[in-house]
């Protein structure tokens, strides 16, 4: 039975260490592997993670295209048929109620409500956003559209 106590690596899979720099007839002595002069021969020797050995990286081969703004506001989006689907029991439709019902993933990000499908609940919501169609829907159903 394996237990804690036997455990034991996979045959061949630890190797005894390479000792390095102990003298020419070793076959790692004099500069242990390391080539012969430069940085790379020091200890704490350091290259970035992306440094390709002197090729164009990576970075600079791939065309740049588009623009992508900072201060894009994301949001979730929810239409008001899919609210007309759950029973909310009259409270406020706020971030955290949706994320309860599973209709957004994070109630941290901003909300938006579309106006598709139809919808009759007169209910308050307090979100970030609404769509026109969204916000007529909801007073037409004599419900509350407020702006958080």
């Amino acid at each position: 039975m394996l237990n804690l106590n036997n455990l034991k690596p996979a045959a061949g899979s630890n190797r005894p260490t390479k000792r390095l720099g102990r003298g020419t007839a070793s076959g790692q002595g004099k500069t242990a592997g390391r080539g012969e002069d430069g940085d790379g021969s020091r200890s704490g020797a350091y290259q970035k993670f992306y440094f390709e050995g002197g090729q164009t990286p990576l970075t600079r081969r791939v065309p740049k295209v588009g623009f992508h703004s900072p201060f894009k506001k994301e949001y979730q989006i929810v239409n008001v048929g899919s609210l007309e689907e759950i029973d909310v029991g009259g409270r406020e439709i706020t971030a955290e109620l949706l994320r309860e019902f599973g209709l957004i993933h994070e109630a941290s990000m901003p909300v938006k409500i579309l106006g598709t499908g139809d919808f009759t609940k007169a209910l308050t919501f307090k979100v970030d956003a609404y769509s026109k169609t969204a916000k007529e829907k909801i007073e037409k159903a004599n419900g509350k559209a407020e702006v958080v």
